[in-house]
């Protein structure tokens, strides 16, 4: 078996670099031991010097010593089969592995050389020549290991420490920053999703309701009432969060939720405000003492009324009010509904009508409406007032003689006597000229109308006919006859039947002076009953 041989420079022990295991530290050279003398005997079973031409080969590594089998005489050349010799030690403890001081005898030559068998490494066994000390298989060792220690698990390596950029703190809050803001995404994308569902979900309504929702409610409270009311069972956040996200504008008032409504349904309803409508109605013909008195009985209005308002000033008529309007309210919503009623009917006068004003027309329409309450006799009780203008006669109309008895009471609670009629008063159209100083009452549209455009008859006279009508004339022997038919009519004796007016018939009377007719004329008229 040959090796290879070493380069020159390796054949040079000085100039052969120090070898030095990673780890340890540089030690000092030991001195070289004295030369073994030809006196002194060689150990014994030492090997043969080596010769020449082994000199030149470089140290082979005792680990493969120790496993390769002895070498044959053939082989080796030398007798018995020992073992070519080892090449001649260098000075560096460091390369040989074998701590300062520790020696071992060489061959036949007496020289020292170091024990390289023992903590020592070597490169491994290349099949070409080293090209020099700078060669990297000169320098790296390997370090035999015992076979226990060759069946032990690797050390795992210590992980490395973090970088201070990662160990920065505003860096450790950003991602506790982001982390969050990840988790509340996802979290309140769940909630919005489950929210949706129980929105729309039916309610437990088994039947319409009506929940009254005060003014001022915030959107916690109308929460709380809802579900005191059993409107819905879900929690109140659900309808909370249900305002916030459609961005809803909630309205007080009393709303009428149907059966099985959902959350949505109850928001929207009051977005819409669809709150019930309670219709309270004023009747004709009441005055503003009678309307105010109806007002402050009205539960479904609050407040209270700060001045009885002007007579005359409001339209009868049936109104929708929320509850919880007030009345002052009421009292402007039907004063604007007359302003608008009157302005309409002045445009639309008759030409030759006898008024100037439009507060006289309102004075008419009140007293028409206080004398009939039938349709159809309105305009023709509008011409026998609008006729005796014109002829600069008396009116001579009960109702305006109770008003002046009793202002603003609409009923005196008894009968008229000939008495009231003679008292004087403001009101008493038996004694006084023209209309009155004021309306009477609250005229509805049907007498304003009627009084800006009366009938085209010639009528002066008027009296009740027993059947809630009246019988009308043109001159003032028609209307005693009218007159004596309705006293037969309050006796129980069978009435004479009516004969025909002037109206009906083609012949035409004189219009009556402007002077009042005599006082007998004015018990046969009959107030309406109030």
């Amino acid at each position: 078996m040959s090796y290879p041989s070493l380069s020159d420079k390796a054949r040079t022990p000085a100039a052969r670099p120090p070898m030095v295991t990673p780890g340890q530290p540089r030690a000092a050279a030991p001195e070289a031991a004295p030369p073994r003398t030809a006196s002194t005997p060689p150990r014994q079973g030492a090997a043969p010097p080596p010769s020449p031409s082994r000199q030149q080969q470089q140290p082979v590594n005792r680990i493969y010593n120790r496993l390769s089998p002895p070498l044959s005489p053939a082989t080796t050349g030398r007798p018995g089969g020992a073992p070519p010799a080892e090449p001649p030690a260098t000075t560096d403890p460091m390369s040989t592995g074998v701590p300062p001081g520790r020696t071992d005898v060489g061959s036949r030559t007496g020289t020292t050389r170091t024990a390289l068998d023992v903590g020592d490494s070597y490169p491994p066994i290349s099949g070409r020549g080293a090209e020099g000390f700078g060669n990297p298989n000169m320098d790296r060792r390997i370090t035999p290991r015992s076979p226990r220690a060759a069946l032990e698990p690797e050390h795992v390596p210590v992980p490395t420490r973090r970088s201070k950029r990662v160990r920065n703190p505003l860096v450790i809050i950003g991602n506790a920053i982001f982390t969050l803001l990840i988790l509340a995404i996802v979290g309140g994308g769940a909630a919005i999703v489950f929210g949706k569902i129980r929105f729309e979900a039916p309610g437990p309504l088994k039947e319409d309701k009506i929940v009254n929702i005060r003014p001022g409610a915030g959107v916690v409270e109308i929460a709380d009432i809802l579900q005191r009311e059993g409107v819905m069972d879900e929690h109140r956040l659900v309808f909370i969060g249900g305002v916030f996200a459609l961005k809803a504008s909630l309205k007080s008032g009393e709303y009428l939720f149907p059966k099985r409504a959902s959350v949505r349904d109850v928001v929207e309803t009051m977005v819409e405000g669809k709150v019930v409508q309670h219709l309270l109605t004023i009747p004709e013909g009441l005055t503003s003492e009678q309307i105010a008195a109806r007002l402050l009985d009205s539960q479904i209005l609050t407040g209270t009324i700060k001045d009885t308002p002007r007579e005359g000033s409001m339209l009868p008529n049936s109104y929708a009010f929320r509850r919880g309007d007030t009345r002052e309210q009421a009292i402007q919503r039907m004063q604007q509904a007359q302003q608008q009623v009157v302005k309409e009917a002045w445009e639309r006068r008759s030409r030759d009508l006898p008024l100037r004003t439009p507060e006289q027309l309102i004075i008419l329409a009140s007293i028409i409406e206080k004398e009939t309450s039938r349709p159809e006799e309105r305009t023709r009780i509008a011409a026998v007032f609008a006729n005796r203008l014109k002829q600069r006669m008396r009116l001579q109309t009960d109702p305006t003689v109770i008003y002046g008895l009793a202002p603003g009471k609409g009923t005196l609670g008894r009968p008229l006597s000939r008495a009231d009629l003679e008292r004087p008063t403001p009101y008493n159209t038996y004694i006084i000229d023209a209309l009155p100083p004021g309306p009477i009452a609250n005229p509805g549209r049907a007498s304003i109308e009627a009084a800006a455009n009366p009938a085209r008859t010639k009528e002066l006279y008027f009296v009740a006919d027993g059947s809630g009508g009246h019988a009308f004339a043109e001159t003032y022997d028609q209307h005693q006859r009218n007159v004596a038919r309705l006293r037969a009519i309050e006796r129980g004796d069978p009435p004479e039947p009516p004969r025909a007016t002037q109206q009906d018939s083609t012949s035409g009377v004189p219009a009556p002076k402007a002077q009042a007719p005599k006082r007998k004329n004015a018990p046969a008229k009959k107030a309406q009953p109030q």
